[in-house]
């Protein structure tokens, strides 16, 4: 027997065609003699029926939501290139490494020959990945206050906590597979 995954409305992420969709509707199949279909097919708009392992649900990441703890900008020595042979580094001699564990490993890392493409840009991008955890939680903030007195709020904040909650949403969600366990729904004959 087959249950319904999915929901009328549900944004789902079509995985073969590599794009978000809403479900339009819920296609039972039903045979004579069963209580519950025998297969539930789903139309997204994109042409074709997809079965519910085609699509999948964005859900939090439990990784996502605990302390982050202090991102910090290290430099390390670059063991390929001399600080004589690189002046137009903004730091010759050293890369910046960007490290997300108490204990100084774990991170961001750049490969010598990017770094050294465009150095400036490596340094910009090591500082906003450093400044990424402050930044998240500055963008919750604003969502959470915004979200307390929505009605109070001035039409601007309004708009900038709708684009904070997107930001967030693509950064703590990620794509799983519905499980059986929950939301198992039999669909309702018509």
């Amino acid at each position: 027997m087959a249950r319904a995954q999915f929901q009328k409305g549900q944004k789902v992420w079509v995985e073969c065609v590599g794009a978000w969709a809403h479900v339009e509707q819920v296609q039972p199949v039903w045979a004579k003699g069963f209580e519950e279909p025998v297969r539930v097919t789903y139309d997204v708009g994109l042409g074709r029926e997809f079965t519910a392992n085609e699509l999948m649900l964005p859900v939090e990441d439990q990784a996502a939501t605990g302390d982050l703890g202090d991102w910090r900008l290290l430099r390390a020595r670059n063991k390929w290139q001399m600080a004589e042979d690189c002046p137009h580094h903004p730091y010759p001699g050293t890369y910046p490494v960007v490290v997300t564990d108490a204990a100084d490993w774990g991170g961001w890392r750049v490969p010598g020959a990017e770094y050294d493409r465009d150095p400036d840009r490596i340094e910009f991008q090591a500082r906003l990945i450093a400044a990424s955890p402050r930044l998240m939680d500055l963008a919750q903030a604003l969502v959470d206050m915004v979200g307390e007195a929505p009605d109070d709020a001035p039409a601007e904040a309004l708009a900038l906590a709708r684009q904070a909650r997107e930001v967030l949403r693509g950064i703590t969600d990620i794509l799983a597979p519905p499980s059986e366990a929950a939301a198992p729904r039999a669909v309702e004959a018509a």
